[in-house]
């Protein structure tokens, strides 16, 4: 009896043993694959080499005394722009463009299908795989123009497509990687981290409709405030914000997300209502005109007035 049991035991290990190595086969599959068909999007696109790019940060370049200042001009939004997306889109028409993390293993092209579970297995080339891929809400405009924009991508075990944003909780990663640049057919933006956090799925950050400018400042407060590192970057309500969403690898009630802004422009303050311009012409007549035909003073407590209540 004993020995039988051993036998069954040891029957079970293999199974799930088999069963776990074939996993992880399939897994490092899915990698492989997943790495070369990304590098092919690349490829199509024209992505820039940004493998040896070290670029100091400036907002303007100047000459010696006397030379006007030049505009600081971004390098990594410089090259991004030429790349060609209608190329990738002879592939799969749902691109919208390509998300870039300088020095980090985010540069990926990014999509937006009807639905939030079409890509969450399935690659840029609609091919299933466990990597998935980079793409932006359902529900959100596919333009980016919406105040909060949601991208999603999966925090892979192998630093794989989100798989890096959970660096994000260290502060000195976050000063050697502060921007995330987003290109679409309209160029290349670059938004500045300002926050990063672990977050409930039906969370505020979620949020996609702001009735007002008091519900954009409630939400970047609450964002903000929940962040565990400190970017000394203040979001303003005019700015766009992108939430970077993955998971987080500890179940399903809650997400990692990295946001940052595209900073905007502040509406211009409204004038003061001018005042009429006086007429000297008028003003002439009146001083003018006999006395009784000048209003006369009215005394309040004549009853002309009540002070208390309305006229």
């Amino acid at each position: 009896m004993r020995k039988r049991t051993q036998r069954v035991l040891l029957a079970a290990l293999t199974v799930v043993f088999l069963v776990s190595g074939g996993m992880m086969l399939r897994q490092l599959r899915d990698y492989e694959a997943g790495k070369v068909t990304y590098e092919q999007a690349g490829s199509i696109a024209g992505l820039p080499d940004f493998s040896h790019w070290s670029w100091p940060e400036g907002s303007v370049s100047g000459g010696s005394s006397g030379e006007e200042a030049v505009p600081y001009v971004d390098p990594y939004a410089d090259a991004l722009a030429a790349m060609d997306f209608a190329a990738l889109r002879e592939v799969n028409p749902d691109i919208l463009g390509w998300i870039l993390i300088p020095n980090t293993r985010v540069s990926y092209p990014f999509l937006q299908g009807t639905d939030n579970d079409y890509y969450l297995r399935r690659t840029w080339r609609k091919g299933s795989s466990a990597v998935g891929a980079i793409f932006v809400e359902a529900g959100n405009s596919g333009n980016l123009t919406d105040f909060n924009t949601l991208i999603y991508g999966h925090n892979m075990n192998n630093g794989s497509m989100f798989g890096t944003l959970k660096k994000y909780r260290q502060q000195d990663y976050f000063r050697a990687h502060p921007y995330v640049y987003l290109t679409t057919d309209a160029g290349s933006a670059r938004y500045e981290v300002f926050a990063a956090y672990e977050v409930a799925t039906d969370g505020e950050t979620y949020r996609l409709s702001f009735a007002d400018d008091s519900a954009k400042q409630a939400f970047l407060d609450y964002c903000l405030e929940q962040s565990v590192i400190d970017t000394g970057v203040t979001p303003q309500v005019y700015d766009r914000i992108i939430t970077l969403s993955t998971c987080t690898g500890r179940g399903h009630e809650t997400r990692w997300v990295v946001q940052a802004r595209l900073p905007g422009e502040a509406p211009a303050a409204e004038d003061p209502a001018p005042e009429p311009p006086s007429d000297p012409a008028a003003s002439a007549e009146l001083s003018d005109a006999p006395a009784d035909l000048a209003p006369e003073p009215v005394d309040p407590a004549a009853g002309g007035l009540d002070t208390e209540g309305e006229p």
